[in-house]
């Protein structure tokens, strides 16, 4: 009998393991494009994933429990508007960085805090979010004199 469970126990479980791999590996497989950050004279160059589709910006990076250093994910919109993000399902304090459409920054919202239900809104009319991991925007001494520029249009 306790083989026949254990048997049971092992056929189910075997299913959520691979949706759950199949989830990171989507995750960590996600193309990438080259994003830069220029501010008093240095350039920051990042890796960030795009998030296109309606869903992959409602999705953006929940569940996530990492980012790599030069890793990001950025929201483009077709035409500028005020944004608001919320940090619902995201494990990882994250920086916002957000972008007018000519490449200015609005706006830096730094280390918003994981699963919080407060929005997190631009102070004008963005182009793009860009976020990375908290304390990025810190430790490069990012501010709104900074620039950031991507290809992927």
């Amino acid at each position: 009998m306790r083989v026949i469970l254990t048997a049971l126990a092992l056929t189910m479980a075997m299913p959520m393991s691979a949706c759950a791999k199949d989830s990171d590996a989507q995750s960590e497989s996600a193309a990438t494009i080259p994003l830069t950050i220029q501010e008093g004279g240095k350039t920051h160059k990042f890796n960030v994933e795009v998030a296109r589709t309606s869903e992959e910006q409602a999705r953006g990076l929940m569940f996530r429990t990492s980012l790599p250093a030069d890793g990001g994910m950025i929201f483009p919109f077709p035409k500028p508007r005020i944004a608001s993000f919320w940090m619902k399902n995201t494990l990882i304090p994250l920086d916002m960085i957000f972008i007018r459409a000519d490449g200015s920054i609005d706006r830096i919202a730094e280390n918003t805090i994981p699963e919080s239900l407060d929005p997190v809104v631009s102070g004008g009319d963005v182009a793009a979010v860009l976020e990375l991991a908290g304390g990025t925007a810190a430790k490069l001494g990012l501010d709104e004199d900074a620039t950031v520029s991507w290809k992927d249009r």
